[in-house]
C-alpha cells in the first residue's frame, strides 16, 4: 500500500517542506466535531508522550478529548478513493508540544485510539503513520449540510457486540474561538506526533483555518473505556467532561509524515 501511494521512501527520507503541494498526503473536510474534554492525571499520559515532545498543559492541567466528527470529500494524493470519501471517525487524543531549536513551539496531538468504519483506512494509517486505528461498524446522527444550529449530534459504533457512542447538543450560533480560552487551546493544535515501533517519532502537519464553535450541552459518552483505551483511562473518563463544544470544521490538509532524527 505504501509503495502504491509513493510513500515507501518518504518514511526513511524526511520531507524538507510541509508547504509544497508535493508534500500533501490527504485532503478532506472535517465537519461537526463533537469535543468532550477531560482532565487526565499526568501519570496516565506521560508514558504515552512521544520522544521530542512534552505534555502541553492548559492552566497547569493535562487534557484529553473524546472527538467524533465527519470525514468528507477525502482525497489521497489528490485522488478520491471509491467508497472511502465520506465516513465517521471517533478518537481519543491528548496534547503535546515540540520545542524547536529557533525557540518556537509546535503544538500537536497524540492519539490514544482512532475508530473508523473502513478496514482499508485503518490499515493504511497504521502502516504509514503507525497511528492506533481500529475498524469497527459505525453510524452517526448529524445534519446533512452545515446549518446555523445543528442540534443533537451523535457518533456511535459497535465493539464486542456492544453499542457505544459520544454525543452532545450544539447550542446557539457558532462563534470564533476566543484567544486564551479552553476551546482555543483544544482546537489550535496543528501537528500530529506518533511513536514508532523502533522508538522514534513521526511528525506531520495538519493545516486548516481557525474554526467557529458552538457551546454544547447534554454530553454523553458511553464506551468500553478499558477495552478501547486501557484501564488507566477508566476513572478520568467516567466523570462528566470539564468542558465541551461542537466545532463547525473546515477543509483540512494532512501532510506526509517525517521521521524525527
Amino acid at each position: 500500500v505504501a509503495d502504491s501511494l509513493g510513500l515507501g521512501e518518504k518514511l526513511q527520507s524526511p520531507a524538507t517542506s510541509f508547504s509544497a503541494d508535493a508534500a500533501k498526503f490527504l485532503t478532506a473536510e472535517w465537519r461537526y466535531l463533537v469535543m468532550l474534554n477531560y482532565e487526565i492525571p499526568l501519570a496516565v499520559l506521560e508514558p504515552l508522550v512521544p520522544k521530542h515532545t512534552v505534555l502541553d498543559l492548559f492552566e497547569g492541567r493535562a487534557l484529553a478529548s473524546m472527538v467524533g466528527f465527519r470525514f468528507l470529500n477525502t482525497r489521497v494524493l489528490g485522488v478520491p478513493v471509491p467508497f472511502h470519501r465520506d465516513f465517521d471517525e471517533v478518537n481519543l487524543r491528548f496534547y503535546v508540544k515540540r520545542p524547536m531549536p529557533d525557540g518556537s513551539t509546535r503544538r500537536g496531538v497524540v492519539f490514544v485510539r482512532e475508530l473508523v468504519p473502513r478496514a482499508a483506512i485503518a490499515y493504511t494509517a497504521r502502516l504509514l503513520y503507525n497511528e492506533p486505528y481500529a475498524a469497527v461498524p459505525m453510524h452517526s446522527r448529524v445534519p446533512p449540510t452545515l446549518l446555523s444550529s445543528p442540534g443533537r449530534l451523535m457518533y456511535g459504533w459497535f465493539s464486542n457486540a456492544q453499542h457505544q457512542q459520544v454525543s452532545a447538543t450544539a447550542v446557539g450560533t457558532p462563534q470564533p474561538l476566543v484567544p486564551g480560552s479552553e476551546p482555543e487551546f483544544i482546537a489550535e493544535h496543528y501537528w500530529g506526533y506518533t511513536p514508532q515501533r523502533d522508538g522514534s517519532t513521526v511528525e506531520y502537519q495538519v493545516a486548516h483555518p481557525s474554526w467557529r464553535v458552538w457551546p454544547a450541552s447534554d454530553p454523553s459518552f458511553d464506551a468500553d473505556v478499558c477495552g478501547l483505551y486501557g484501564a488507566a483511562f477508566e476513572a478520568p473518563l467516567s466523570v462528566p467532561p470539564r468542558s465541551m463544544f461542537v466545532a463547525e470544521g473546515s477543509p483540512v490538509t494532512v501532510y506526509r509524515p517525517t521521521r524525527l532524527p
